[in-house]
């Protein structure tokens, strides 16, 4: 196959980084990321998302902007959340392949170079898969288990075991994915679902270098919801179902009670039966709307038409 690189006068290589408070991590992923990147040996573009970071992040970006002219900062108006940074990242991207990546040097700048390998070959999707999830608990990673187990079930897109948004996808990928309407914006899920020709190359996943992680669990369990109900309707089909069995239940519980009335006779009724039976469908009638509300939230979003993020300024190299 032709070598890719000569294709077009644009950058061969783009990596996205959203940053959301990473000030303390700006320094530190630069001094790694850009010996690696100037190794490949190919044009390169660095595009650095700032999400509304309330710290130093945009001023130490701006700092590295300074001596560094493949670097690019799109600074968003307000923190609109990790999925809707990386989507204006992939918006201002102009290389032939791009890769998102984290701030946080989870994702090692050295496993680019394998990544780019492929994408030469052909391949137009080249995912890097963790070895082993590094710095987090057991109970992250049996969340994460199920969580994975649950999506795969209840939705038609298989997502990737231990893969997430670190990867290299061909321009034309990237061009897919911008072109999308919606604005409940599941990447992981998306990434998966344009489909194209991919493949895996595997890495060992790092520590984060400084700061925390701003997922918390009620965060991760909502993120995780917002994933399936973006690429499933089975959260709103199952309820026909329980409420057809808990239908036949209550039905054939009035027979025993008639039954029973016939041959024994009236006997005197207990308030327990009836108190757990209004609570119990109470709570399932709640839990229903719930959901329906939840899907019926999405449709007013993408009515409404709202723009996915908005920049407040495009800060390119060269401008003070």
């Amino acid at each position: 196959m032709a070598d890719r690189d000569q294709s077009s006068a644009a950058p061969v290589l783009s990596v996205v980084i959203p940053c959301y408070n990473e000030g303390e991590n700006v320094p530190l992923l630069f001094g790694r990321l850009m010996p690696a990147l100037h190794a490949l040996g190919v044009s390169i573009e660095v595009i650095c998302v700032n999400d509304g970071s309330s710290d130093d992040t945009l001023d130490r970006l701006r700092a590295v902007q300074r001596d560094e002219p493949t670097l690019r900062i799109v600074d968003l108006s307000r923190n609109f959340g990790k999925e809707k940074a990386l989507s204006a990242g992939l918006a201002h991207t102009r290389g032939q392949a791009v890769v998102p990546m984290d701030a946080d040097l989870q994702h090692p700048p050295e496993a680019i170079a394998p990544m780019l390998e492929k994408w030469r070959e052909g391949w137009e999707v080249v995912c890097a898969r963790r070895d082993a999830r590094a710095g987090q608990s057991l109970k992250d990673r049996l969340f994460a288990r199920g969580f994975y187990w649950v999506f795969d079930h209840l939705s038609d897109v298989r997502l990737p075991r231990e893969v997430g948004d670190f990867r290299l996808m061909d321009r034309r990928v990237v061009e897919t994915i911008n072109a999308m309407p919606e604005r409940s914006r599941f990447m992981k899920g998306i990434f998966a679902w344009v489909g194209f020709r991919q493949t895996e190359i595997l890495y060992h996943q790092g520590e984060r270098a400084a700061g925390i992680s701003k997922f918390s669990p009620i965060k991760l369990l909502r993120f995780a919801f917002d994933g399936l109900t973006s690429f499933s309707n089975f959260p709103l089909r199952v309820w026909g179902v329980i409420g057809a069995a808990i239908s036949t239940l209550a039905f054939c519980y009035i027979l025993v009670r008639i039954i029973r009335t016939l041959v024994w006779g009236i006997d005197v009724p207990g308030y327990e039966s009836i108190l757990v039976s209004v609570l119990f469908l109470g709570g399932m009638q709640l839990l229903t709307l719930g959901i329906i509300g939840d899907y019926l939230g999405r449709v007013f979003d993408e009515v409404k038409g709202r723009p996915l993020f908005i920049v407040r300024r495009l800060y390119e190299p060269g401008e003070e």
